[in-house]
Formats: structure tokens, C-alpha cells, sequence
């Protein structure tokens, strides 16, 4: 009995030991099983792209998503991309693409010098002003914005908070001095005037003639020179697109797409792009997307820039006539006429269209976005259909709608509950539906 106890006590001893050991191979093969899964994990969420940690807030500019929008590729059975400028990260719109090409370039030629006590001066119906404002404090700079007093009040409200100085004037032709683009270039002019500074080798300098209409000089105009950023004529704007929003939508597309659809304010958005696009991709088709009341449709269609309600050479009406904020122009620019020959195609755009399509794309998909956005979106649409099935449409998703609660959300109204709107209620979508 005592022989066969020790036997026991022996091999109890060794099954224990071999019962240890198995458990710490085992927890060596689960923890060596967690280390090779760990990698897994990374490569699952990692994304390429820019660096992870980039150079101020204007390394956050570019490289936005492209997204399908999945209530309107279903319904027109072709595939509609939208290039999600409204992410950028500095202004969010497609203009802080605009505005750092400004920047840039007029730093490089010796017009602007950081921390100097130079002040940019803009004209814009408010997003270019934005980006503007955000990069000028960004990059040493003072901001002073001129806008048409009847945009969205947070667009001023915005630039406010963001340091600039704004001045909300009234509606007016381009062919009077009291338009606000005009005004912007005169305060630039009376800002290097009064400052006793050498002008900037740019059109902003003032001639002996031009000196004695500029507006007079404040205290904010004693340091540094104006510099007239001139959004509408400056070809950085166009080169913006060019040398980003283009590139980005070849390689996002892989090379394959049948259509480019955007709106026109400046014009640079649609020349830039198809000025890139067009030497690679021959059979693309460009297309104007305009609101009512721009003259550009009928620059594109019948080469003449006129509007509905005036004739060539009369254009004194004191406003586009349509609630879009953005796009939409009755002259001829710089930037759109760099591109204009490469547009194929023009399509018109009510203000009833624009406001059912926003409500839409809400109601659809999630999707909050400006006027000139839902513009872009219904001339998609138009091009998806005479497509037909099977193709590729890219648009642009210029901002977010936060930017115009007060005008254009203001008279879409709220969504609510809405749930079963039809694509051909908003495509026939009248002003009655929305008084």
C-alpha cells in the first residue's frame, strides 16, 4: 500500500507539471495568435492618403472625398459621384482651394509678406471671403470683405468671428463703382495709397488719375499694403483646380468617368477641371450647371451672355434674380473663359428645383448642402438621363447647408417626417410649392 502511494503521489506530480506547462504553451500561442492579429487590425483602418500630421491648418485643404450618392444613382441607374468639397478643412468649401493659390502665388511674386500688416481684400458673396479669412490669420494676414447685404446674415456673422472686417453693401451691377467686388478693389488701392508703401506689382495699384474717387483711409490702413485678392479675374483661381480638384477626380475614378457637372460663379471650378481632364479623358462630357437669372447657359449654348429677361449690352438689373448664393453671373470673367470652350453642354436650374432637390437629398440620403450644391445635383440628374443607364456623373457638393439657414434652407423649410418624396416631383418642382 505505501509503494502504491507513492506511485500515486509520482504521477500525480508529473501530470501536474505537464499540466502547467501545456497551459503556458497555450497561453504563449494565444498571446503570439493576439500579436499577429494585432497587424490585421491596422491594416484594417489604416487609409491612404496625406500624412497623418500635416502643416497648419491649410495642410487640411484638398484631397476630399468622392462619394456615390445612393438615392440618385438608384433612381437614374447611373453612377453620380459627388466630390465632397465641403470637407475641406480650412473654410470648408471648394474655395480654400481658391484662396491658398491666391496666397500662395501672390507671396511668391512679393505681394504679400507675413506679419507686414497686409490686409487682403476680397469681393465674394461670402464662401471665398471665408476661406480668405481663415487662411489670412492662418498664414499673417488681415482680412476685409465686401458682400452683397442681402446673402445669408451667417456668412457675415461667420467672417466676423473669424477676425475680418465686413462690409455688407447693397446689391449693385458690376458696372457701378458701389458693386461690391469694385468696392473691395478701391479699399485695397486707398490701403496701399495711405500706407506710404511702394504699390505691389499687381492691378490693385492705384493710378494718380484712380486716387482722387478711392474711398478714404481708417486706421486699420496705416500698416502694410492692400492686396485686391480678385477671385473673379485671377487666374490662380482656375490653376487651383487645375493643378488639385482634377488630379483628385482621375485618380479617385480611376481614369473612367463619362461626365464633369458644376455650377460657375468665378468660373474656376469648371475650367480647372476640364482643362485637366478634357487632354486625358477626349470624349468627357463638361457641363454647366446654372441657376436662373446667370446669363452663362446662353454663353454656352448660343455663345452670346445674355439672360431671359435683358438683352446683350443692357445688363443693369441691380441682381441675379434667383435665391442660389454662389453660382450664377451675368459677364464675362477670366477664369470662366479660360475653360468655356472645353464646356459641352449647359443646363438650366430653378430655384424650385435647387430647394425640392436639397430637401431631398435630406430626406434621401442624409446629405445637408448649400444652394449652388443642389444646383450642381439637379444638373446630375439631367445629365444622368440623357446619358442614359450605365454611366459615370461627378459633381461638386461645394459647402454645407449650415451656410445658408436664413435665405435658401429658410425657404425650403423643415424636412420633417418626409419619407416618400418622388425624383419627378422634385425635377418638376414649381416656386408655388415652396410660398
Amino acid at each position: 500500500m505505501p509503494d502504491h502511494s507513492t506511485a500515486y503521489i509520482g504521477t500525480a506530480f508529473v501530470a501536474g507539471v505537464c499540466l502547467a506547462l501545456t497551459y503556458k504553451e497555450l497561453s504563449r500561442s494565444k498571446q503570439d495568435e493576439n500579436a499577429t492579429e494585432q497587424p490585421r487590425t491596422k491594416d484594417l483602418v489604416a487609409r491612404p492618403g496625406p500624412p497623418t500630421i500635416v502643416e497648419g491648418i491649410e495642410g487640411c485643404i484638398g484631397n476630399t472625398p468622392l462619394f456615390r450618392i445612393k438615392s440618385l444613382s438608384d433612381e437614374t441607374g447611373c453612377e453620380i459621384l459627388a466630390k465632397a468639397e465641403f470637407l475641406n478643412g480650412a473654410g470648408q468649401s471648394s474655395k480654400d482651394r481658391v484662396a491658398l493659390s491666391m496666397i500662395e502665388i501672390a507671396e511668391e511674386q512679393g505681394i504679400l509678406t507675413p506679419h507686414s500688416g497686409d490686409t487682403i481684400y476680397e469681393g465674394t458673396s461670402g464662401s471665398t471671403g471665408i476661406s480668405l479669412a481663415t487662411l489670412a490669420r492662418a498664414k499673417g494676414y488681415l482680412a476685409h470683405i465686401c458682400m452683397p447685404s442681402d446673402q445669408a446674415i451667417e456668412k457675415s456673422n461667420l467672417l466676423l468671428k473669424l477676425g475680418a472686417i465686413v462690409d455688407r453693401v447693397p446689391p449693385a451691377p458690376i458696372v457701378e463703382k458701389d458693386n461690391f467686388v469694385n468696392r473691395a478693389r478701391a479699399l485695397a488701392k486707398t490701403h496701399t495709397a495711405s500706407s506710404g508703401l511702394s504699390p505691389p506689382p499687381s492691378p490693385s495699384a492705384a493710378s494718380a488719375e484712380e486716387k482722387a474717387d478711392l474711398p478714404e483711409p481708417d486706421e486699420s490702413m496705416k500698416r502694410g499694403r492692400g492686396f485686391f485678392a480678385d477671385q473673379f479675374e485671377n487666374e490662380a483661381n482656375w490653376r487651383a483646380h487645375y493643378e488639385g480638384t482634377g488630379p483628385e477626380l482621375y485618380a479617385q475614378c480611376d481614369g473612367r468617368l463619362d461626365a464633369f457637372v458644376a455650377g460657375a460663379g468665378t468660373g474656376g471650378t469648371i475650367s480647372g477641371v476640364a482643362r485637366f481632364l478634357k487632354p486625358l479623358l477626349p470624349k468627357l462630357t463638361v457641363v454647366l450647371a446654372d441657376p436662373q437669372g446667370s446669363g452663362l447657359f446662353n454663353r454656352v449654348v448660343y455663345g452670346v451672355m445674355f439672360d431671359l429677361k435683358e438683352r446683350e449690352g443692357t445688363r443693369r438689373r441691380r441682381q441675379v434674380d434667383t435665391i442660389v448664393e454662389g453660382i450664377g453671373i451675368n459677364r464675362v470673367t477670366a477664369n470662366f473663359e479660360a475653360g468655356k470652350e472645353l464646356v459641352d453642354d449647359a443646363v438650366r436650374v430653378t430655384d424650385a428645383q435647387a430647394l425640392a432637390m436639397a430637401r431631398w437629398l435630406v430626406e434621401k440620403d442624409g446629405i445637408f448642402i448649400g444652394s449652388s450644391s443642389a444646383v450642381n445635383c439637379i444638373a446630375a440628374v439631367k445629365t444622368a438621363r440623357k446619358l442614359g443607364p450605365g454611366h459615370r456623373i461627378v459633381t461638386v457638393l461645394s459647402d454645407s447647408g449650415s451656410r445658408h439657414l436664413s435665405r435658401f434652407w429658410a425657404k425650403a423649410g423643415d424636412v420633417g417626417g418626409a419619407v416618400d418624396t418622388k425624383l419627378e416631383d422634385v425635377m418638376n418642382a414649381r416656386d408655388e410649392d415652396f410660398e
